[in-house]
């Protein structure tokens, strides 16, 4: 059984990954109506916490279906950190977890996300102030190093540990890799077996659907799988791993007229989250995009609902993706994530 702090998370759980401009409201809900046990809110900046910026308190708006639930927060600054730390302990969560992952340069320049690869020390400290801040349980995630010449995963999973940090999720890829080429698990096992490591490990990256993580996890015995960008598009990927480790049994692919009823429902939230129709559509359109891979013919359909301004519209299309392609599955296997 998996443990943070006093929170029971049962065997194996699975995490939906934090992403930004994508674990929403709507996303969350639907990876938690097939399966997602632990969700993340979209990271939030501690410099925009701290200078009470509205849009930033809104991505911490959390709800019922959400539990249990982390606020993710970053930064550079620890006096700044241990500050947005409170103030989104105030929102409610059941647990914060720190970005010490995010490779993209906007971040990255800042000295926050994976700029603590190259300053395992200043991540020490930085984790130190955050647990020191808050009463609640407080977690990291991070990737295994800067490049393929410079992995201190285990030494950063050490120090953490020394912080206070109550688990770490490892992504299976350097800073240098973005999110290219394929995730490399063997540090992941080789810290989560580590005898000096007593915190729960989890895992991420490439965890493309239920035989791949059930590789993954016989491979490094970590004690919980996060799913970020195999999700979008597919939230039923939880149900699909969560029925194979209990039965040993392939679900087939979804009907095509599941995965259509299914983006209505995710885009009616969207607009409903937004108050406003056309900013609910553009919501989705990352997530419109990966919906339905290997259709054959499906190209102008997909510009069409990429461009559609409004839910009539995207509805219409649906409608003809229905008719058009009725009783075939949609095929998610051999999918890119770029």
């Amino acid at each position: 059984m998996m443990k943070i702090g006093n929170l029971d998370l049962g065997e194996m759980p699975l995490f939906l990954a934090p992403m930004e401009d994508v674990t929403y409201k709507s996303f969350r809900y639907m990876c938690k109506k097939f399966g997602a046990d632990v969700m993340y809110t979209e990271f939030v900046s501690s410099d925009a916490l701290v200078r009470n910026v509205s849009k930033t308190r809104q991505k911490m708006t959390l709800f019922d279906f959400d539990r249990p639930v982390a606020i993710q927060i970053y930064g550079h600054d620890p006096e700044a950190m241990a500050v947005a730390a409170r103030v989104a302990e105030e929102a409610g969560p059941d647990f914060l977890d720190i970005n010490f992952g995010c490779p993209m340069k906007k971040i990255v320049r800042r000295g926050a996300g994976a700029a603590f690869l190259k300053d395992l020390p200043g991540m020490q400290r930085m984790a130190k102030a955050v647990v020191k801040a808050v009463t609640l349980p407080v977690t990291a995630k991070t990737r295994l190093g800067w490049d393929e010449n410079d992995k201190p995963v285990l030494e950063a999973a050490l120090r953490l540990q020394d912080a206070g940090i109550g688990a770490l999720a490892i992504h299976g890829r350097t800073r240098s890799q973005l999110y290219n080429g394929p995730a490399d698990w063997n540090l992941i096992g080789e810290v989560k077996n580590d005898p000096r490591i007593h915190i729960p490990i989890i895992g991420n990256g490439d965890i493309r659907g239920p035989l791949k993580a059930a590789e993954l996890l016989g491979q490094t015995g970590v004690d919980g799988l996060m799913i970020g960008r195999p999700a979008i598009g597919r939230p039923w990927i939880f149900r699909e791993i969560k029925h194979y480790f209990r039965t040993g049994e392939v679900l087939p692919p979804p009907a095509v007229e599941e995965v259509t009823a299914n983006v209505r429902e995710q885009l009616l939230l969207s607009i409903e989250w937004k108050e406003n129709e056309r900013s609910g559509i553009l919501e989705m359109r990352r997530h419109l995009a990966k919906y339905f891979p290997h259709l054959p013919g499906f190209r102008d359909l997909k510009i069409a609902l990429l461009r559609a301004e409004t839910y009539a519209m995207v509805n219409d299309l649906l409608t003809l993706i229905d008719e058009k392609y009725h009783g075939m599955k949609v095929d998610y296997s051999d999918i890119t994530l770029n």
